[in-house]
């Protein structure tokens, strides 16, 4: 019986530059965390291995302190053992990172930089696939088909990269076989790249990232405990769940008719959930004027309490009638700029950019009058 903890793509070190500068922080120190939770994880699945398949960091030159504090976490926990194999964001074209890990390896993380076996238990071989570069241009997994192992032994893929479409930055130029485990022998392939966990099938798994970092994948961060009791026996998955942020995308159609607001409100996740939830709210459907502007409204005032709460309501579609525009004024400049707008906004002569900013305008003009007349 081998058991391991199969993680991948903690890229400690991510900047989050589009994020708001006081949620930088939290975002950066929650995947060092991540750290002492896979500890933890393999401590409760009685787990003596962690298998990091690719991007533990998010660059090639990550800062030394990053470096450190991260090899020093995996050193804390010995005995529990640590593998980290080179992928895309961390390749091996990074030598002086690679050189630079190796001068400070605790004696229980091991380097996974060459594609040759490595004994991890008395009778589990592993063959880790390191990236070369960022871009390879081959499949860096074939040559596990002809690594030899004693008979008996549990054969054990190590990866970093794309599989058909799934590929996180949309290019699959490296696809490794789907079938990659039945051609070489591999009683299961440990995948690092797609940050969803995802099965492949029986014996190929992307564990996906145990801290999310984008709004991608719409799933919690975790991680996949691994059980193989003999060579050629199924390995037994239990997913387990380890982020300390939920990264979220809230579909909403709304209907001309409905309360907006109201509806919303019924959707938005509560209580002290939301201090660690990002969010972000696609609109569309349909809407009036009144409704548009209360709904942004109530979105700015709730998004204090979230971790980051994002309204993207390109999509949704404004209905203005001459009462509306009454809310504005009922003459003057004022009422002859929302008219102009108004007609602006549906004139099909006009560009759809041209009309999205009429119509962004009209409606930022109500809201404008509306909070004067408050």
């Amino acid at each position: 019986m081998v058991r391991f903890i199969h993680a991948s793509d903690l890229h400690l070190g991510r900047r989050f530059g589009n994020m708001p500068e006081d949620l930088r922080g939290r975002l950066r120190e929650a995947r060092h965390t991540a750290i002492g939770k896979l500890a933890a994880c393999a401590r409760q699945h009685d787990a003596a291995l962690v298998l990091l398949a690719g991007d533990t960091f998010d660059t090639e030159t990550p800062t030394p302190a990053i470096r450190r504090q991260a090899i020093a976490e995996m050193g804390h926990s010995a005995p529990l053992r640590w593998v980290l194999l080179p992928g895309n964001h961390d390749s091996l074209q990074a030598a002086q990172l690679w050189n630079a890990l190796r001068d400070e390896l605790p004696p229980n993380v091991i380097l996974a930089t060459e594609p040759k076996g490595i004994l991890v238990e008395p009778d589990a071989l592993l063959l880790p696939a390191p990236c070369t570069t960022r871009r390879p241009g081959r499949d860096l997994t074939e040559w596990m088909s002809g690594a030899e192992a004693s008979e008996g032994a549990i054969r054990i893929g190590l990866a970093h990269g794309a599989i058909q479409s799934f590929s996180e930055d949309a290019i699959a130029a490296d696809i490794i076989p789907p079938d990659r485990a039945a051609r070489s022998g591999l009683d299961y392939l440990a995948l690092g790249d797609w940050h969803g966990t995802t099965e492949v099938n029986a014996r190929t798994y992307y564990s996906g990232t145990p801290e999310p970092d984008r709004f991608k994948h719409d799933k919690p961060g975790q991680v996949l405990s691994v059980a193989i009791s003999a060579r050629g026996a199924p390995p037994e998955i239990t997913v387990v769940q380890t982020g300390t942020f939920m990264w979220q995308t809230l579909a909403v159609r709304f209907l001309s008719q409905e309360n907006s607001t109201a509806t919303l409100a019924g959707l938005l996740p509560h209580g002290p959930q939301r201090r660690q939830t990002l969010l972000r709210i696609l609109a569309s459907g349909r809407t009036k004027l009144e409704e548009r502007t209360a709904l942004s409204a109530s979105v700015e005032q709730v998004s204090p309490e979230f971790a980051y709460l994002e309204l993207n309501d390109r999509d949704l579609s404004t209905d203005c009638e001459a009462t509306d525009l009454d809310l504005i004024d009922r003459t003057g400049a004022l009422r002859e700029a929302a008219n102009a707008l108004m007609v602006e906004s549906v004139d099909e002569n006009s560009s759809a950019s041209d009309r999205e900013i009429s119509q962004a305008a009209l409606i930022r003009l109500f809201s404008y009058c509306q909070k004067v007349s408050r």
